[in-house]
């Protein structure tokens, strides 16, 4: 299914994503913790699910802020991805990377991952690790270390385009994660300030996909996000190159 990442219009109201997604043709919307819809509103997120069912769209995930290894409450996360009506949880794997970190901070990641994952577990959801710098995923091995590690049948792993890794890189990091792979962030770019059309990319992203597919044995979001220019516009002609690029492959 494809969808949007919400925080691709960090400073749009959530009526206005929602007129964007259905303007651009896509299913499901990743809504974001950090503006939208924070994990202290919960009556924001039963109106934001309201908006979104009415327009015949599904909360693919709920993208939280939450660094694993805190162990902070996740009371508040969990009740607003209910009323979201959603079964991801995506986290993010502590806020050291992984040369930083040392074996406790390792372990106290895993500890309250396995923490989270139970409390998950109860609401029949599943926890998600974004698959980003400056945390224990921000190299293919230090991410399946992680996952390795984890004794939780629901913890699992985004991907993106890792922009530390060549293109060939990151084609063989799909093989070695696809295992835990869930939800995939997509889009091109060089960096955050020079971002390109998902159709100049086009050629990579059907060998990721083909990938993923071979690899991972779940059911993915590919979600849309870092739209060149912010542009709605571009966005829909993104969801346009993506929706090809998935038919492909049934």
């Amino acid at each position: 299914m494809i969808g949007l990442c919400s925080v691709t219009f960090r400073d749009k109201q959530p009526e206005d994503i929602i007129q964007i997604a259905k303007d651009a043709g896509v299913e499901a919307i990743e809504w974001g913790g950090n503006n939208h819809v924070p994990p202290t509103e919960l009556e924001t997120a039963k109106r934001v699910a309201q908006l979104t069912k009415d327009a015949g769209l599904v909360t693919s995930s709920y993208g939280t802020y939450y660094k694993v290894g805190t162990n902070e409450s996740f009371d508040s996360i969990l009740a607003v991805a209910e009323a979201l009506d959603t079964k991801i949880i995506r986290v993010w794997a502590g806020d050291k990377g992984s040369e930083e970190a040392d074996e406790a901070w390792f372990n106290e990641v895993v500890a309250d991952a396995e923490r989270i994952a139970k409390l998950a577990h109860e609401k029949s959801m599943s926890i998600s690790f974004e698959y980003h710098s400056d945390t224990l995923t921000d190299t293919p091995e230090s991410a399946r270390q992680l996952m390795e590690a984890i004794e939780a049948p629901n913890v699992f792993l985004y991907w993106q385009p890792a922009e530390t890794l060549t293109v060939e890189e990151r084609k063989s990091s799909l093989s070695l994660l696809g295992e835990w792979i869930t939800n995939v962030h997509v889009f091109h770019w060089e960096n955050f300030n020079n971002r390109f059309s998902l159709e100049e990319g086009a050629e990579d992203w059907e060998d990721y996909i083909s990938r993923i597919l071979t690899h991972s044995p779940y059911t993915h979001h590919y979600l849309l996000e870092f739209v060149k220019e912010d542009d709605p516009g571009q966005l829909k002609q993104d969801a346009e190159t993506l929706r090809k690029i998935v038919e492909k492959f049934g």
